[in-house]
């Protein structure tokens, strides 16, 4: 990667950082993607709403083009709500709010990547999708349809940063590198009475302790073939005041899966209990979910493609097993072949999702050389 490239995708990395916004809120920064991109770089812009895609296109005097496939790139660029504790200058201006998944990063090396094209030149036609609201696992949901109006694409790669592995290193899952994951929420409500007359009323309190219980026998794990969890988040029924029984509740949970049927199934076994619950104790019942995200299942092929090309640029490349965070990238595979892998940032660092956190810079040029020679195979 060229300094004046770097130097730029750092300075633009140090800049998003400052100025973090949420999910469905990232005005600025999609605006100074945008803007950088059109300064430095010839790219045709495609702006999509709340995210945008920038085109490289292949000359047209070159020997390939036309003949293969186009390549796309994916970079999310929305921030959390975690105060930013680092003491460096770019620390964050926005109270409470901090790039503590490192999407700053990812974001300014694909930037890097749009900078270092205008001398590669390649002979294919190289996408690029700067996406908003990964954290919500909808953003992804909107941004496909860029693949949806561009069938010339054939294969689509990310990489996420991975704090605490080696510096440089990367890892790829050669089948699920993400779980399915889903927020889910049971609602219940009875009638209200008297604290001393409790037969009056309809608790839900029993209904949703039942289904509290069979979490474990839902979640065995010789029912099923890959990781499933039940995570229970919280469980609030009636209100603090010892004179009326309970008479509304709710069971937040998120479930998980490595095989997203298995994540389904699960549901659909939580869903059973609870109706067969609210039948049973004559209580009103209803589900809510969100935070919605797919397995993200890595193609072979691309997989493959992965390894060839870190080992051309001479990264260390490890197996990794299906990582349990989710990642909304798996909607763009369920339309075309991809791969997600990990960059290490370091064993030394804090994790993400913490207020100290920090993407770290220099494995910018890792990412980009990864998508040039990504390009090249």
């Amino acid at each position: 990667m060229k300094k004046e490239n770097y130097l730029l995708a750092e300075n633009l990395r140090h800049e998003l950082h400052q100025h973090p916004e949420l999910s469905y809120h990232e005005t600025w920064t999609k605006q100074h993607l945008m803007d950088f991109l059109k300064e430095h770089t010839s790219l045709e812009l495609h702006d999509g709403g709340k995210y945008f895609y920038a085109v490289y296109r292949a000359p047209s005097d070159c020997a390939a083009a036309g003949d293969k496939k186009a390549i796309a790139f994916r970079a999310d660029f929305d921030a959390l709500p975690i105060e930013d504790e680092i003491d460096k200058p770019w620390k964050s201006c926005v109270p409470g709010v901090g790039h503590k998944c490192g999407h700053d990063g990812h974001a300014a090396a694909l930037c890097g990547l749009g900078l270092e094209l205008m001398d590669m030149k390649p002979d294919r036609d190289v996408y690029m999708v700067f996406q908003h609201a990964e954290e919500t696992g909808q953003g992804a949901v909107e941004a496909q349809q860029f693949i949806k109006d561009n069938p010339d694409i054939g294969e689509i790669y990310a990489f996420h940063n991975r704090p605490g592995e080696e510096l440089g290193q990367i890892r790829i899952s050669n089948t699920v590198a993400n779980c399915a994951s889903k927020g889910m929420s049971v609602y219940m409500k009875g009638t209200p009475t008297h604290a001393s007359i409790p037969e009056n009323g309809i608790n839900p309190v029993f209904a949703l302790t039942e289904i509290v219980r069979a979490i474990p026998e839902f979640t065995d794990p010789d029912a099923y073939e890959g990781l499933v969890l039940c995570t229970i988040v919280q469980l609030d029924v009636g209100d603090y005041a010892f004179g009326i029984a309970a008479s509304e509740g709710v069971l937040r949970m998120t479930i998980r899966a490595e095989i997203e049927a298995e994540m389904d199934l699960l549901q659909k076994k939580i869903e059973d209990l609870a109706k067969a619950e609210a039948e049973k104790y004559g209580l009103q019942l209803k589900f809510e979910f969100e935070d919605v995200f797919p397995e993200t299942r890595n193609d072979p092929h691309c997989v493959e493609k992965v390894h060839k090309a870190a080992e051309k640029l001479g990264y260390s490349v490890v197996e990794s097993i299906a990582s349990r965070g989710s990642e909304d990238f798996g909607y763009y595979t369920k339309l075309i072949p991809g791969a997600i892998y990990y960059i290490g940032g370091g064993v030394d660092k804090p994790s993400f999702h913490t207020s100290g956190f920090d993407f770290t810079d220099s494995i910018i040029e890792n990412a980009v050389e990864m998508f040039k020679a990504l390009i090249e195979e």
